[in-house]
């Protein structure tokens, strides 16, 4: 199963902490791997960026941005995103 974020904490600047539906947990300094341009923009913004939450499991702001959970728990894991679908279609099927 696709893992969904359930938790989410800043920590100041681009920092969160996120948790995920399996029990991984992890942190992340967005300004390592975000750009903040077109509709990130407001992102650069500190307090804009802490303003951060969860809806159907992916991280969503106020201006209808989103990201995807799955990159997300790529990036917490340190596992591929080609290994997590693989793992997903190997359960799958």
């Amino acid at each position: 199963m696709l893992r969904h974020v359930t938790t989410v904490t800043p920590l100041g600047g681009h920092r969160l902490r996120l948790r995920f539906d399996d029990g991984i947990e992890g942190d992340l300094d967005f300004a390592t791997f975000l750009e903040f341009l077109g509709v990130f923009e407001p992102h650069r913004d500190p307090k804009f960026f802490a303003s951060v939450h969860v809806d159907y499991g992916t991280l969503c702001w106020s201006n209808d941005t989103d990201l995807d959970p799955l990159v997300l728990y790529s990036r917490v894991t340190g596992r591929s995103i080609e290994d997590l679908l693989a793992a997903e279609n190997a359960l799958a099927g």
